[in-house]
Parts: C-alpha cells; sequence; structure tokens
C-alpha cells in the first residue's frame, strides 16, 4: 500500500479554540471535513521545520473518549499520520485514551505530541457531539499560535495526503505496520496509573479500604471507568462496584457526562442514603473533570482548589511544599484567601488549561483549578477528573476527616464563598453577542454607583498579560465587583456546540460561621438581581431562568 494525494475542498468549519474542535457528529461525518482539518495541522507542524519534514521520525499519541464515530476517527487519523510521514503513533487499546492520560503518555515517553478525540462534558450519540484536538511536546493543549495557523491552513487547503491501506487492528496489544509508520496499541491505563503511584500513598489507601471504607465513583459509562476500575479496584482493593457506569458507551447509555449535581443525580441520590457510601465522586467524557461529594454534602470546585491547596503537605507527591497556585477567573476567590494565608503565589488567569501550562512549565505554580469542575497540578497539563479523586482519598485517609468536616474546616479558617453559576444554553449567537455588547458599553459609568441595591465597586473586562509569554488576552469576561468583594461575572461559553452559553458566575465571602449553612441560591439572590438588571437576560434570551445552576 501506498500514500495518496486526495483532492479537497477549503475547510468551513469554525475557528478552534483552547478545547479545540467541537461540533455536532453530522458535521464531522461530512465528507473530509475531519481530514480537512487534521491535514491542516500536519501541514502547520510540518511547516514549523526548515526542511519541511518536522513529522518525520517523530511519534504522535492517539486516542479519545469512545464516544459515538472515535473507532472511526482513529483509522481515519492513522491513515493521514502514515501519509503525512509520521514514524510511530502510541494508541490506546480500541482507539481509547482519557485526556489527562494522552497528556501523561506525552510527557513519559517524550512524544512529539498527541491528538485527542473528545467533546469533553458534551453530550454523545449519532445525535451527539464530537470533538478534536492537538497537545503538544509539554503534554497540554496548543497555543493560540498554532491553533489559528491551523485554521488558516484550513481555508485554502486543496489535498490531502493519506494511506490507501486497510483498517487496522486497534484492540490487539503490539506493534503493526501501515505503510512506512508503525502503529503500537498500548494499555491506555499503564502509563497513567504509573504517575498516581508516583504520587500518592497507594499502600495507606489499601489499608483503608480493607479496614471497610467505602467509596462510590460514577464514571458515566465514560472513558474514566476503566482507569477508576484498574486502580480503585484492581490495585487498591477496593470492593468490585465501587465503580458504577464503568464502561465506556458511545452514547454514554444516555447519559449527559457533566459530573455536576444536575447530571450526576444518582450518585447525588446515593449520598444522601442514610448507609452512603463515606465518599462519593463522578468524573465526565474524558476523565478530566471531577465533582467530589460527602455525605449529604456537595464540595464546590472552587472550594475543592482551596482545600487541596490548604492540605497539599498531607499527599507524598507534594510533601515538598507548593511552588504556587492559580485559578480561573470565574473561580471564586476561597484559593486565594488560602494561598494568602500560606505565603503562596496565586495566579488569576483567563479560561482554558493553556494558561495554566504556561504558569506550570516555568515553575510558578503546582496545583492549579477552574470552577467548572476542573481540578490538576504538574504532573501533568490537563486537568484531571481520577487524580483528583485520589488526592482526596489519600486527605481523608492522611487526615481521618470526612468530606464534611475538612470542608467546614477550611470555611472556618477562611470563611466560606457562597457561590453559584448560572447557565443559559443554546442562545442565538446574535442575542449572545448584543447581551454582551451591552454589558461592555455600561462597564465605564457601573463603579460607585448602586445597581439593584449593590454598591459597586470595580466593572471590568477582565485582560490578562501572561506572566511567561507576555501575550495579551483582552475581553476574557466582565466583571462587576462589589464593595464587600461580592462578584458578578458574565461570560460566553466556547464548549457548546449549538448557538451560544451564558455563564453568570456569583460569588459572596460569609465569614460568620453561624451562616455558613445558609443555602447557596438564597444567599446569592441579590446577586442574581444585579445581573438580570445589568443584562437584562430575561428580555433578550427569552429565557425565564438559567438551564442549569452548579
Amino acid at each position: 500500500m501506498a500514500s495518496q494525494t486526495i483532492p479537497t475542498e477549503p475547510f468551513a468549519g469554525q475557528r478552534p479554540g483552547t478545547s479545540g474542535l467541537r461540533k455536532k457528529v453530522t458535521v464531522f461525518t461530512q465528507p473530509h471535513y475531519l481530514e480537512n482539518f487534521v491535514q491542516s495541522l500536519f501541514d502547520v507542524l510540518n511547516a514549523t521545520a526548515a526542511d519541511g519534514r518536522a513529522l518525520s521520525g517523530q511519534t504522535l499519541v492517539l486516542g479519545g473518549d469512545g464516544r459515538f464515530h472515535n473507532r472511526v476517527a482513529v483509522q481515519t487519523i492513522l491513515k493521514l499520520a502514515a501519509g503525512n510521514g509520521v514514524a510511530r503513533v502510541l494508541l490506546g487499546r480500541g482507539g481509547i485514551f482519557s485526556t489527562p492520560a494522552v497528556s501523561a503518555v506525552i510527557r513519559r515517553r517524550q512524544a512529539f505530541g498527541g491528538i485527542v478525540l473528545s467533546a469533553s462534558h458534551n453530550p454523545g450519540g449519532p445525535d451527539g457531539d464530537f470533538g478534536i484536538k492537538y497537545n503538544a511536546g509539554n503534554g497540554g493543549p496548543a497555543n493560540e499560535t498554532l491553533t489559528e495557523a491551523v485554521y488558516a491552513r484550513t481555508q485554502g487547503l486543496r489535498e490531502l495526503r493519506s494511506s490507501d491501506a486497510p483498517d487496522i487492528d486497534i484492540d490487539r496489544l503490539g506493534l503493526q505496520q501501515l505503510d512506512d509508520m508503525v502503529v503500537e496499541v498500548i494499555d491506555p491505563v499503564a502509563d497513567y496509573a504509573a504517575v498516581m503511584r508516583e504520587l500518592f500513598d497507594f499502600d495507606l489507601l489499601r489499608g483503608m479500604f480493607q479496614r471497610g471504607f467505602r467509596v462510590r465513583v460514577d464514571a458515566m459509562n465514560a472513558v474514566g471507568g476503566p482507569y477508576a476500575k484498574a486502580i480503585l479496584e484492581g490495585e487498591l482493593g477496593a470492593p468490585a462496584g465501587t465503580v458504577v457506569n464503568a464502561e465506556p458507551l458511545e452514547d454514554f447509555g444516555g447519559l449527559h457526562p457533566d459530573p455536576n449535581p444536575v447530571n450526576a443525580e444518582d450518585l447525588i441520590a446515593h449520598m444522601q442514603r442514610p448507609d452512603a457510601p463515606d465518599f462519593g465522586a463522578a468524573m465526565d467524557g474524558d476523565a478530566d473533570r471531577n465533582m467530589v461529594v460527602g455525605r449529604n454534602f456537595v464540595v464546590s470546585p472552587s472550594d475543592s482548589l482551596a482545600l487541596m491547596t490548604a492540605h497539599a503537605g498531607l499527599i507524598p507527591g507534594y510533601k515538598d511544599g507548593l511552588l504556587g497556585v492559580a485559578r480561573s477567573m470565574p473561580t471564586s476567590a476561597a484559593v486565594d484567601r488560602v494561598a494568602k494565608a500560606m505565603g503562596l503565589p496565586c495566579f488569576e488567569t483567563p479560561t482554558g488549561w493553556k494558561f495554566f501550562g504556561n504558569l506550570l512549565d516555568d515553575g510558578k505554580v503546582t496545583l492549579c483549578g477552574e470552577e467548572s469542575y476542573g481540578t490538576g497540578s504538574d504532573h501533568v497539563r490537563e486537568k484531571d477528573g481520577l487524580w483528583a479523586v485520589l488526592f482526596w482519598i489519600n486527605l481523608v485517609a492522611a487526615s481521618g476527616k470526612s468530606v464534611e468536616a475538612l470542608v467546614r474546616e477550611l470555611w472556618t479558617a477562611h470563611g466560606r464563598c457562597v457561590y453559584s453559576r448560572h447557565d443559559y444554553e443554546a442562545i442565538p449567537t446574535d442575542k449572545a453577542d448584543t447581551l454582551m455588547a451591552g454589558l461592555r458599553a455600561a462597564l465605564p459609568s457601573l463603579p460607585g454607583t448602586t445597581v439593584a441595591g449593590c454598591a459597586i465597586a470595580l466593572a471590568d473586562d477582565f485582560a490578562y498579560t501572561d506572566p511567561v509569554d507576555g501575550s495579551v488576552s483582552q475581553k476574557q469576561g466582565i466583571r462587576v465587583i462589589l464593595t464587600d468583594r461580592s462578584r458578578v461575572v458574565f461570560r460566553l461559553s466556547g464548549t457548546g456546540t449549538e448557538g451560544a452559553t451564558l455563564r453568570v458566575y456569583l460569588e459572596r465571602h460569609e465569614p460568620d460561621a453561624t451562616r455558613h449553612d445558609l443555602e447557596a441560591q438564597t444567599a446569592l439572590q441579590p446577586l442574581v438581581a444585579l445581573a438580570e438588571t445589568l443584562a437584562h437576560i430575561r428580555t433578550l434570551t427569552n429565557m425565564d431562568k438559567p438551564t442549569v445552576m452548579t
């Protein structure tokens, strides 16, 4: 067999962002749609070398979350890789790799980069979503320079270079040949598990499970299932059935693989029972997000990052201390308060893991996280759901305290950051743009005024100058900060595939321990009223309430 040149048409797709390219499956299955993007990626990667052969002799990692179209896409990409001079591909068996595992394999095996097939927490199935992104040699998402270059290339691409060889057996471990390229099908869990052994006290955890500690981890029929079963039930001796919904399914079994109290309702119900397990958690479609739950007690992602920072010294991999921490701007300031008390640098970045990657690569931070159930550390360059679960279990074991007790100690020491995110999904793009434009126009007049009973101290459109590479990111979310440091943040999300998603973030600090049990939505009602008055959400979206509140 040999490579062939196939005529194609310019790509009529969206500009890929830090989350890669996400569209409906029906879009990705159009003739040459996926091929155009991948060929453009290979052309840009090759163009980075003076001889035009940057991929010659290089190794790429490939795999995805197992959603519908994953297996077909893997075969397509393998043939394009062979046609473009890639020397070797490390492929997860069955085309499977969690997103953090791709990062781990790139870093451990010093690969040139990797291709991740996932739409993260978006629904799957024939009518669901599909996605693709490129991770660079540091294991993290490609920067904007590369993604913009790929997009530009898609607009003028006229030919594809692909092997005409038959499909390979992606379920058989070992080496196979695809023209001049070697495909090594590997155990997708092995490298990742090795990293986890280096970070956590597996002996301590084995002993805890032997003494009857009970855990329920909901993998939501997504890719985290095989990883959680191999480590929790296989290596650590947790009872069979500790990991539920553990088999990756192309449609996630009809579940929406987004680990929040709304979508992981079965886990929440189990953790509210009189005989609830000691610890609960859920992961998303590609296993990079996590939700932690105690008995009848849900941990907010912002509190989770703050608490992990406060107690990192109890975890073997972090016993020597932290270099610093980072959070995305919409994430609550709980970690800021902990970092200040510990004398640690704390960075506030735009949303997007690549900003954390720069800080991690430069040795400025060790832990990082975002409010959308993502936390991570310097072990990889992605957020990591199972790592967070193991961190929490190790913390419970080392401290001898329950999930709820640990969080309440955090609140007592630093006050509670009462926090919520309201999502308005599938808004017509023009309506969403009008809403944001109206907010931006009003910003100069807001500081020093009182709106809906709230005294406004600062209002701006968040901009960030990267302390590592000096790049400037503008218009990263509108912040309205009150005189008591409460906040309302407005931001359009780029992770959906239909219309636009408006995210409204609400935060109020409550130092009074006697008020820590106040229900969040009740406590935040003044900020909800402020958000409506400023943005006219109901009028512009025709939505009486958020699609999801977390």
